[in-house]
């Protein structure tokens, strides 16, 4: 294995790392949901244009629309993180799939393969497993009914922010428009979450901390390493890679939290981690 390679894998399993510590971050946190998906937006936009020298390009119409979508993933995950686990809000994020394979040939013209409504009715049966019974409330959990509706909603805007920058960055000239539009999104969620978060009462340092490590590490640093490491990793090995963000967000949230998620939400991680790696495996060789 050569050495460009090798750094290149890790530095995607470092990306997927940051990416697995923003449920247990934002449950650490004395901020309101609101003022945390605010606060760290705003730090993580001035982040990714500072370190991000193609986010500095004109925004277009594009990278409007795909900076709403983004926006939405962005505050929608930090509501979910505050009144359901993290292993439901990450899984649920985590049905994106399912959302693409529904919306591609319709939003992309990307037609879908029959084996593709096999792995759909596995998303949705992992899907519903979240919502059979009813999981007990808990200080770091304090309304999962409704901290599931937003995680599933993530999903479906993060499957529209990923279409997106598919979208943005098909031609050689649009090159660095994703970069583009994640600043956008950053600064669309602070400005659009600002209004809910104020007034601000006197906040420990230790928080603000936390809100500054969500900015600029969960979300800009494992942005550019991410960025940096796809161009030398097959498609299948970045997704495999990444999935270490959903096995080890749970496993932050009960470490530090002692979070326990519910049976049907646990069997519910597994069949959507399941469908995602038979789908990952069973693209490898092409469409």
């Amino acid at each position: 294995m050569s050495s460009p390679h090798l750094v290149s894998r890790f530095q995607i399993l470092a990306a997927a790392f940051l990416f697995s510590t923003g449920g247990v971050a934002i449950k650490s946190c004395a901020l309101s949901s609101w003022q945390i998906a605010s606060f760290r937006c705003g730090v993580a936009a001035v982040a990714m244009w500072l370190m991000v020298p193609q986010a500095r390009q004109r925004w277009t119409s594009r990278t409007l629309w795909v900076g709403v979508a983004y926006a939405a993933t962005l505050t929608l995950y930090a509501l979910a993180n505050k009144t359901t686990t993290a292993a439901n809000a990450i899984f649920l994020q985590s049905t994106s799939p399912l959302y693409v394979l529904m919306l591609a040939p319709w939003l992309l013209g990307e037609q879908r393969r029959r084996r593709d409504l096999l792995w759909m009715a596995g998303m949705i049966l992992g899907l519903g497993l979240f919502f059979v019974g009813q999981n007990a409330a808990s200080e770091t959990a304090p309304d999962p009914a409704r901290g599931n509706i937003y995680a599933a909603a993530a999903g479906l805007s993060w499957a529209l922010t990923v279409m997106g920058l598919r979208w943005v960055s098909r031609s050689e000239q649009d090159r660095g428009q994703a970069a583009v539009a994640v600043v956008v999104g950053n600064c669309l969620a602070f400005l659009i979450c600002l209004p809910m978060a104020l007034p601000v009462s006197p906040v420990a340092v230790g928080d603000w901390l936390i809100v500054m490590y969500l900015g600029v590490f969960q979300i800009t640093f494992a942005y550019v390493l991410l960025t940096r490491a796809v161009r030398k990793v097959s498609a299948f090995e970045v997704a495999l890679l990444l999935l270490v963000d959903p096995v080890l967000s749970p496993v932050w949230a009960w470490w530090i939290h002692r979070e326990v998620p519910g049976v049907g939400s646990i069997a519910g991680g597994l069949v959507i981690l399941l469908v995602a790696t038979l789908e990952t495996w069973s693209s490898r060789g092409g469409r």
